[in-house]
Parts: structure tokens; sequence; C-alpha cells
């Protein structure tokens, strides 16, 4: 479990644009990997997202559970490969631009904050 100090749930609003309610975040570790789920909300309904990380940098994404009633395309590995490697750089942006869905956009944007706090959580969980 990582607890989100102040200066922790700060950085995190920066990220997404707005505060992040959690103050406890689950991960898993297996080595030098860390999974973690995270969920924010689309248009009007949580999307649920699991993150695998690696050294900074995202390994895999994968949509657990997708409640929108538009924009499943977002649940797809052509969407979703395009957050492989990716990295969060000092400006709080990811490294590769992620190409939106139309009819999704909220989804597209909601998954890319996701990223970024993923890479961040990662960065500042114990070792």
């Amino acid at each position: 479990m990582l607890t989100l100090t102040a200066a922790h749930q700060d950085r995190i609003k920066r990220l997404l644009g707005h505060a992040y309610r959690p103050s406890r975040v689950r991960y898993w570790t297996s080595g030098s990997r860390m999974v973690v789920i995270l969920d924010e909300i689309g248009k009007t309904q949580p999307i649920t997202t699991g993150f695998v990380l690696r050294e900074g940098k995202i390994e895999q994404v994968k949509l657990l559970i997708y409640r929108e009633t538009i924009g499943a395309e977002t649940r797809g590995t052509s969407f979703t490969n395009q957050f492989k490697g990716v990295t969060l750089g000092s400006n709080g942006k990811l490294s590769r631009r992620i190409n939106n869905i139309a009819g999704a956009t909220l989804s597209v944007r909601a998954l890319t904050e996701l990223g970024r706090v993923a890479i961040y959580l990662e960065q500042i969980r114990p070792r």
C-alpha cells in the first residue's frame, strides 16, 4: 500500500488536472516490475485500468472495467500498445503522444492522465 502524502497529492493533482481522492493506492511488485490499478472518470463513468511498469516505463496497459457507453475501442491492443515504453518527463508529459480515437476523446484523456499517474507512482514507491 502506498500512502500519498500532501506533496504526492499535489503532484498527482497537476498530472490529472484535478484532485485524486484515494489517500492510499494498492500496488504489487515482482522483481523490478510494479502493477497498479487505478480509476478515472471518462465522460461520466469510472474506467478501471491496470498498468504494468518497470524502471519508470509502462510495459503494459489493460482496461479492466470499461463502463462508458461509447469509446470501447480504447480496450483494443491497437490503442493500449501506444503506451508501451512511455516515460514521464520532468514537465509532467508523456514521452510519446497518444493518438485519440474519434468519439472517445474523454476516455483517451482519462487513460493518458492515468498513465502519467501510474509512472509517477512507480517512481515514488518504496524500493
